[in-house]
């Protein structure tokens, strides 16, 4: 095989990854007419389109889903070998792709990312903000973040964080304006901060305890959002009840910018968690990150 059609490969792979020409030659610091010259450079050779491609969007043709499921795994053990080398020399290397939701970030990926820009400073943590629930396998991931009760049963889990409440809470001139819910049922007579489901579009209804059973609730307000941390901004703002993880909104407690609202009303999450394929624990960018993860976040976890 030519040496510089194996140079290609791995951006045939990005663009299958990224979904399109322009996000892979956003990802590998190419232009978009470079991509496109080097995948047509791979299929000449070849004989075969692997591509089909669409104004907007591109697929795999049967020989590129063959090819990606050949060649794939085949770069990525090329590649962590390498790395398992410098890491050997002490040099943490590459590029560690997570998909994590919003939350996470502040709660948990933060304090993490800044010891390991001083740590690692050779490897580079990508973070897609993703509040969906994706297949991080075929989405090119390394490794995720999701509550616990997300995640499937095939992957690693490593703990970020202890259990925590998912609570309601308002800010005070909302609560001196409308008057405080004093059970469940009073929730129908407020303005509450809706929450729409990214991956199924649906409108979640609060997950709440009333008399120790769980129960959910289907609330109504003149905001729905997408973003649990958009939902705080706005309860601040004095729009209404919003539903929130404790940890989130912990500090404004404290200040008496917002108040805890039904407190007794709180289920618990399980927490969040980095969870990865099982062939992937042995990764040194993976391994240097869950090492500097659990010292880190020790005092919490």
């Amino acid at each position: 095989m030519d040496r510089d059609l194996i140079a290609h490969f791995p951006v045939v792979l990005a663009v299958v990854r990224r979904g399109g020409f322009g996000a892979a030659a956003a990802e590998l610091g190419m232009s978009p007419s470079a991509v496109s010259h080097a995948v047509k450079t791979v299929e000449d050779r070849l004989g075969l389109p692997l591509l089909v491609r669409t104004t907007r969007s591109v697929a795999l043709t049967e020989a590129g889903a063959a090819f990606v499921g050949s060649v794939g795994p085949a770069l990525t053990e090329i590649t962590e070998a390498i790395e398992r080398l410098r890491a050997a020399k002490g040099r943490t290397t590459g590029v560690l792709r997570l998909n994590a939701p919003r939350i996470a970030q502040r709660m948990a990926l933060t304090p993490v990312l800044a010891q390991m820009a001083w740590r690692h400073p050779g490897l580079v943590v990508e973070v897609t903000a993703d509040d969906g629930l994706v297949d991080i396998v075929a989405g090119g991931f390394d490794a995720g973040v999701r509550l616990g009760e997300m995640i499937a049963q095939d992957m690693v889990a490593v703990r970020l964080t202890p259990p925590f409440k998912a609570i309601i809470v308002a800010a005070p001139g909302y609560l001196q304006a409308r008057g405080e819910p004093a059970i469940i049922a009073d929730l129908a007579d407020h303005n509450c901060i809706g929450f729409r489901l990214i991956s199924s579009g649906g409108d979640y209804a609060w997950e709440v305890q009333e008399d120790g059973v769980d129960a959910a609730v289907k609330v109504r307000g003149s905001a729905r959002v997408t973003d649990p941390l958009y939902a705080r901004d706005l309860a601040l703002a004095g729009v209404g009840l919003a539903y929130v993880f404790e940890p989130l909104v912990r500090e404004d407690i404290r200040a008496r910018r917002l108040r805890w609202v039904l407190p007794k009303t709180a289920i618990e999450e399980p927490g969040l968690f980095l969870y990865f394929p099982r062939r992937a624990a042995e990764a040194p960018k993976l391994r240097a990150f869950i090492d500097v993860a659990r010292e880190v976040l020790k005092p919490l976890a």
